[in-house]
C-alpha cells in the first residue's frame, strides 16, 4: 500500500510539474509574441521611383492604419503613438519624399507638389497591397491622405485628423505671408518665406500653445531642423508652400466626399494651434454626421504633450470601425 501511495504521489507531482512547465512555456510564448508584435520595424520600399522609409508595427493580420505626417517632421512624430496603436492594429508610418529618411531628390528633378506626394503614397499602398485601412492625417498629411480617400473611397475604413485642415475657416492669420505668395509667386515673395524653414520657426511650431514646455522632447525639433537644413531642402519646402494653394482649392471636393461617403471620422485637435484653428475641426461635423471632435489643451504638435490621451481616444475609435 505504501509503495502504491508513493507511486500515486510521484505521478501527481510529475503531472503538476509538467502542467506548470507547459503553462509557463505557454505564457512565455504569449509574452514573446506580444513583444514581437509591439516591436517597431524600420523598413524601406520603392514607390514612384523613390526609396520610401517607413515604420511598421503590430500584427499584419490586424486592421491597418496608415499614419501620414506633416511639416516639417517625419514618421518620427508618431514614435509615442505607435506602441499604443500596435497592441491591436497593424501600423504603417512612411516618411514623405523630401522628409525624414526617405529620398530627397532635387526640386528640379522631382515635382514637389501635393498631387505628386499623394501619387507616391498611392504607389506605397499599392506596393504593400493594402486593401482596407484607416488613415491618420496631420498637417501636410491631411491633403495627401484626403486625396487618397478621393481616389480610393472603397479602401478607407475611417479617418483620424490631428490638426489636419480641410476648411478655409481653419486657416489662421499665420498663413497670410504664404497666401501672399500664392497670389503673387514672385521671387521676392518666395524669399520672404525663407525664415519659415529656420530654427526659430521650427521651435515656435513645437512650443506655441504648450502649457508645459518640459514635455517637448528636444530630439523632435532638432531632428526636424537637421532635415530642413540639408542642402537643397529649403527650395523643396518653398515649392510645397506655393503648391499648398491646390489643397485649399480642393477643400470643396474633400467636403463633398465627407457628405457623400460619411466616413467615421475623429478629429483630435490641439486647440492652441497657431496655424490650424479649432473652427477647422468643427467644420467636419457640418459635412459629416459621423464626425466626432475632441480638443486638447496644447499646440500644433499635440502628440508631443498628449500622446497617451490621444492614443486611447484613437484606439477606442478604431475599435468601432468596419473591417
Amino acid at each position: 500500500m505504501k509503495i502504491k501511495n508513493l507511486i500515486i504521489t510521484a505521478l501527481a507531482a510529475t503531472t503538476f510539474v509538467a502542467g506548470a512547465y507547459a503553462q509557463s512555456t505557454k505564457n512565455s510564448t504569449i509574452k514573446t509574441q506580444t513583444m514581437e508584435t509591439n516591436q517597431i520595424h524600420y523598413r524601406n520600399i520603392k514607390a514612384n521611383g523613390l526609396n520610401i522609409f517607413y515604420r511598421e508595427a503590430g500584427p499584419k493580420d490586424a486592421p491597418t492604419i496608415l499614419l501620414l505626417h506633416g511639416y516639417p517632421t517625419s514618421s518620427h512624430m508618431f514614435r509615442n503613438l505607435i506602441p499604443t496603436l500596435s497592441t491591436k492594429f497593424h501600423v504603417l508610418a512612411p516618411d514623405l519624399p523630401g522628409f525624414g529618411f526617405s529620398d530627397m531628390p532635387d526640386h528640379t528633378q522631382f515635382k514637389y507638389t501635393f498631387d505628386n506626394l499623394a501619387n507616391t503614397m498611392q504607389a506605397f499602398i499599392d506596393e504593400l497591397g493594402l486593401k482596407r485601412f484607416a488613415i491618420y492625417i496631420f498637417d501636410y498629411g491631411a491633403p495627401i491622405g484626403l486625396r487618397l480617400a478621393l481616389a480610393n473611397p472603397e479602401k478607407i475604413t475611417g479617418i483620424i485628423s490631428q490638426n489636419g485642415n480641410a476648411y478655409e475657416e481653419g486657416l489662421s492669420s499665420g498663413w497670410n505671408p504664404i497666401q501672399k505668395y500664392w497670389q503673387d509667386p514672385s521671387q521676392e515673395n518666395r524669399d520672404a518665406l525663407r525664415d519659415f524653414v529656420k530654427e526659430k520657426m521650427t521651435r515656435f511650431q513645437y512650443f506655441e500653445g504648450v502649457s508645459d514646455p518640459s514635455l517637448i522632447a528636444p530630439e523632435s525639433y532638432i531632428l526636424d531642423q537637421q532635415t530642413l537644413d540639408r542642402p537643397g531642402n529649403v527650395e523643396i519646402q518653398l515649392d510645397l508652400m506655393l503648391d499648398y494653394r491646390t489643397n485649399v482649392a480642393l477643400y470643396p471636393k474633400f467636403q463633398a466626399y465627407f457628405r457623400e461617403h460619411k466616413p467615421k471620422l475623429l478629429a483630435v485637435w490641439g486647440n492652441k494651434d497657431p496655424f490650424f484653428l479649432p473652427t477647422g475641426a468643427e467644420g467636419y461635423k457640418r459635412d459629416n454626421p459621423n464626425a466626432t471632435v475632441k480638443f486638447y489643451n496644447t499646440g500644433h504638435f499635440a502628440l508631443e504633450t498628449h500622446a497617451k490621451e490621444i492614443g486611447q481616444d484613437v484606439l477606442e475609435f478604431l475599435g468601432g470601425l468596419p473591417k
